[in-house]
């Protein structure tokens, strides 16, 4: 599948952002957990979310969907028989070991997929696994894990506040006998939220959103009901696709006290934006101003699923902008294709160096991870003539029918399939 996409036309009008990507996959590896039936609302409609719903399956789970709700049946757990292909689809397929081990005794995975983003070594999620008294046994591109009986609570400090070993060591601590403390844990509003879930269901998890959290272990959990938060990435994501068409719009359903380190981007830039309690409105010049430097952190500072949009967006800046990526080394592969649309940008190492050209020109171009790939649709939104991007299948992996979106806007863009 591809997108035709012709550039020249200013976004305007309001859209209301989908369901977190990042939220609803830990939340639904964690319905593994409950012996019941879990509701979850506000799911987008992303292929990731359908390959866990087909993972969730193979275990034995009754999955049905209506519109953006998933309801979960997980009582008849079972051990899976789910294929190694279906869990490389994406990365978070690691998140279903610790409720499989916790429910079941014993999990078989292979090594996740997903994109090409860089190494995300699993080492932290099976230290972590270690630690609460499993044994972890890697053979032949898969990973065993067993425990002889119920995990314990322990003492865990992470190297690096990883949000997927965040979410695994809390995805096995619930369910384990005595107290987990975690330190060095990610802080993400996703962390907060799988949190959220966990507790209404009958865990006991304090400190979400701290770098320190405590969770004590209970016996079971029950049946549930939880709406999913809104998708901070993909809220920033059309803004930034208003910015690089020279657009004005506004974005619901978006909670603005998750993307504090990205509006003060956005202002230097010389936009305009005026906030309410859920939603924000953005007006932009006909040319931005080059930003200094943009240094991608863990939350709360500037994400690093936002690093290629931003630099979409920053390419046709005036002056010199600089980004640095501090998260994954990898991130930058995109890069050779926003050249091929005119961009000049260079990278040195971890560091992309951006000289702002005046427009860009239509191309044929190819998606080759996630956000890399909605990266080229805010570069072709700016440029001249009609762009095609191919393997748009990534694309589609975080952003609920991306094209229906932009089209609410004005964007002139089609999907061949």
């Amino acid at each position: 599948m591809k997108f035709l996409l012709e550039g020249g036309y200013p976004l305007e009008g309001e859209i209301s952002v989908q369901g977190s990507k990042n939220s609803v996959l830990p939340i639904l590896a964690a319905t593994l957990l409950i012996d019941g039936v879990s509701v979850i609302h506000n799911c987008p409609l992303i292929s990731d979310v359908s390959a866990a719903k087909s993972i969730l399956r193979d275990y034995g789970c009754l999955v049905k969907s209506e519109k953006n709700t998933v309801i979960v049946d997980a009582s008849s757990l079972k051990e899976g028989d789910v294929t190694d292909s279906l869990l490389r689809q994406m990365r978070s397929s690691i998140l279903f070991l610790g409720p499989v081990l916790s429910r079941l005794g014993k999990a078989r995975f292979c090594f996740p997929g997903g994109c090409e983003i860089g190494l995300r070594p699993i080492d932290l999620h099976l230290n972590a696994i270690k630690k609460l008294g499993s044994k972890v046994v890697e053979e032949n591109g898969s990973v065993i894990c067993s425990a002889d009986k119920r995990m314990s609570g322990e003492k865990i400090h992470l190297t690096f506040p990883s949000v997927g070993a965040t979410e695994s060591v809390m995805l096995c601590a619930v369910l384990a006998k005595g107290t987990t403390v975690l330190s060095n844990a990610a802080r993400e509003p996703e962390i907060v939220d799988l949190a959220s879930f966990l507790n209404k269901a009958g865990a006991k998890i304090r400190g979400a959103g701290e770098s320190t959290l405590i969770i004590e272990g209970v016996d079971k959990l029950h049946s549930v009901e939880h709406t999913v938060i809104s998708d901070r990435i993909a809220g920033a994501t059309y803004l930034f696709c208003a910015v690089s068409s020279g657009g004005k719009i506004k974005v619901n359903n978006l909670d603005v006290s998750f993307l504090q380190s990205v509006f003060p981007l956005l202002e230097e830039c010389g936009c305009t934006l005026k906030y309410e309690k859920n939603s924000v409105f953005l007006s932009a010049p006909e040319r931005i101003n080059a930003a200094s430097t943009v240094r991608t952190m863990p939350y709360p500072g500037f994400p690093t699923d936002l690093q290629s949009p931003a630099a979409a967006m920053l390419s046709t800046a005036d002056g010199t902008s600089v980004i640095v990526e501090n998260i994954f080394e990898n991130r930058f592969k995109y890069i050779g294709q926003l050249n091929r649309m005119g961009a000049n940008i260079r990278v040195e190492g971890r560091t992309a160096i951006i000289q702002g050209v005046r427009r860009l020109r239509s191309a044929e171009v190819d998606a080759c991870d996630l956000r890399g790939g909605f990266a080229l649709i805010i570069a072709a939104l700016n440029a001249s003539g009609i762009t095609q991007i191919n393997n748009i299948s990534h694309i589609d992996r975080g952003y609920e029918r991306a094209e229906d979106v932009l089209s609410s806007l004005g964007a002139k863009i089609k999907r061949i399939t």
